[in-house]
C-alpha cells in the first residue's frame, strides 16, 4: 500500500509561486500514473493534472493550463505540481493521488494524501 504526502502549500499573493511536492513511501510509484487535484470549501475536488508513470505525457485541465506544471523524480518517488501566476480562485487544498483507472474523474485515483493548503490573497 502507497502512502502519499502533499507538502509546500501556504499562503501566497496573487501573481506569486508555489512548488507543492508529493512524497510516496511504502512502494514504489514509478510504474503509475499520478494526478492533482484540488477541492475548494463547498465544492467538487477538481482535476489540476496528471502525469504519466515516465513523465513524458502530461494532462492539465483548462483552469490552469499554461500556468502549472506536473513533474516527477522517481528515483525520489515523488511528484511535484510547480504553480505560477497564481489567482485568488487557485485557493484551495491540493491532493496527489495514484491513477488507478483511465480518466480524469477523482474515482478514477486512490492513495490519497492528506493535503495541503494553498491560499492566494488578492
Amino acid at each position: 500500500q502507497v502512502q502519499l504526502v502533499e507538502s509546500g502549500g501556504g499562503l501566497v499573493q496573487a501573481g506569486g509561486s508555489l512548488r507543492l511536492s508529493c512524497a510516496a513511501s511504502g512502494r514504489t510509484i514509478s510504474n503509475y500514473a499520478m494526478g492533482w487535484f484540488r477541492q475548494a470549501p463547498d465544492q467538487e475536488r477538481e482535476i489540476v493534472g496528471c502525469i504519466s508513470w515516465s513523465g513524458v505525457g502530461t494532462y492539465y485541465g483548462d483552469s490552469v493550463k499554461g500556468r502549472f506544471t506536473i513533474s516527477r523524480d522517481n528515483a525520489k518517488n515523488t511528484v511535484y505540481l510547480q504553480m505560477k501566476h497564481l489567482k485568488p480562485e487557485d485557493t484551495a487544498v491540493y491532493y496527489c493521488a495514484v491513477q488507478h483507472y483511465s480518466g480524469t474523474k477523482p474515482s478514477d485515483f486512490g492513495s490519497w494524501g492528506q493535503g495541503t493548503q494553498v491560499t492566494v490573497s488578492s
